[in-house]
Order: C-alpha cells, then sequence, then structure tokens
C-alpha cells in the first residue's frame, strides 16, 4: 500500500496555485492549497505534509517569516520548505535560504524541475531519517546504532519495533494513519493488512514498558508519539 506524498502549496495567485496542484496530482502527491499564512497554518495545525511549496510574497505574513516561524516551532521544524519567488538576485536567494527553506526556485520555473527537487528533498528526508539520533518523553533512538533506551535504561526492539519507533520519533505529534506507517516501515511493495500495525504498536508499547505511553491511539486515524505520556495509551 502506497501513502501519497502530501505537498502543502501556499500560494495566493490562484492561477498558479491551480497550475501546480494539478500537476502534483498528476504525478503522484497530494496537494492542498492554502492562499495565505493563516490558512496554512490551519492545514499545518490539522495534518503536517512532507513538503512545503512556500511563496514568497504572500498577503499578511511573507513567506519568509512563515518560514522562520515554522522552523522555530518543535512539531513543524523538520517540513522541507521549497520557497517559490520571483525574485533572483543573490541576496533574496541567500535571504530565503537563511530563514529556513531547504530549497529555492525563481518565477517562472519548470514544472518538471520542481518535481524533481520535490522527490529529491523527499528521498534525501528518508536518508538522514536513518542515522538521526532522536528524544521524546524520556525515550531515545539512536538510527546509527540501533540503540533504545528509556529515562537511560537500555530496551530491547524487534527490528519491525525499531523501524515503527524511529518513524514515529523522526515526526513526534504527528498523527500517522496505518495505511502511511505501512508504507513507511513495512515498504509499499509488501502487501499485509493494516492490523499488522495494531499488533506491532502493542508490541512497541510493550517493549518501551512506561515509555510506551508516549504513543496515543488517535481514534479513527491513527498512532503519533508524544512528549507527554498518555495514561490510556497503553490500554
Amino acid at each position: 500500500m502506497k501513502t501519497t506524498p502530501r505537498i502543502l502549496v501556499v500560494e495566493d495567485e490562484p492561477a498558479i496555485a491551480e497550475l501546480l496542484t494539478i500537476n502534483l496530482k498528476h504525478n503522484g502527491f497530494a496537494p492542498i492549497w492554502a492562499g495565505e499564512g493563516v490558512a496554512a497554518q490551519r492545514e499545518l495545525d490539522a495534518v503536517l505534509p512532507d513538503v512545503i511549496l512556500l511563496d514568497w510574497m504572500l498577503p499578511g505574513q511573507s513567506g519568509l517569516s512563515l518560514a522562520r516561524k515554522w522552523r522555530a516551532d518543535s512539531r513543524t521544524k523538520d517540513i522541507p520548505i521549497i520557497l517559490l519567488t520571483a525574485k533572483s538576485d543573490e541576496p533574496d536567494k541567500v535571504a530565503g535560504l537563511d530563514s529556513g527553506a531547504d530549497d529555492y526556485m525563481t518565477k517562472p520555473f519548470s514544472i518538471k524541475e520542481l518535481l524533481a527537487r520535490i522527490r529529491a528533498i523527499l528521498r534525501r528526508s528518508t536518508v538522514e531519517m536513518n542515522h538521526q539520533i532522536l528524544a521524546i518523553g524520556g525515550i531515545a533512538l539512536d538510527g546509527s546504532t540501533h540503540r533504545v533506551t528509556y529515562q537511560d535504561l537500555p530496551l530491547k526492539l524487534g527490528p519491525t519495533e525499531f523501524k515503527l519507533l524511529q518513524y514515529l520519533m523522526t515526526f513526534p505529534e504527528r498523527v500517522h494513519s496505518r495505511g502511511q506507517l505501512l508504507d513507511k516501515v513495512w515498504g509499499d511493495h509488501v502487501y499485509i493488512e493494516e492490523r499488522t500495525v495494531d499488533v506491532h504498536v502493542k508490541r512497541l508499547r510493550e517493549a518501551l514498558g512506561l515509555g510506551g505511553t508516549h504513543i496515543e491511539t488517535v481514534r479513527g486515524t491513527g498512532y503519533r508519539i508524544t512528549a507527554q505520556a498518555v495514561i490510556a495509551a497503553m490500554k
């Protein structure tokens, strides 16, 4: 089961937004359009995207201000941002990248090149995820040594539980559907039932002991890992 990457398009020009969303859909992405900063924040509060396409010149808060804001927020700081702008001078590009953008494209741009850059960012994010040292709620995970601790005490996890925990910790506070977890942890070439995820989440909680209370079941949606323990999580 392959999960479609979600792309948040923050663009106030309807014609450009339509061009982007149509091409993203045709190339295997799930675009969400927001015309300005308040609408974009509302979308982020609901569901975190995999990539943000962010226009510099927006009504209200500028793209640069939004990029700085999202980079300063622990919930959104790791979402890749591609800045889209008509500003082509070197100082503008430097300012855009310094604001927290991962990439910068000047209008008018090639749709094919933009799609290639999105795919490259998604590949890079996956590679970086595999080697991170992650920590939340007393749980620590070292991707390079495959070690997990809770309150500094070593824990033993199976390979699938390790990959599941690593993915959840890479995107803390973010809700993941069972389908997304199947795709990211097991791979989109594996065809197994979604309830398999529930079994491995149960095993992961048991392996984490009290740390398992940080893995929350979001009813009707999926799972997430939180900094604050959820008492009902172990039930």
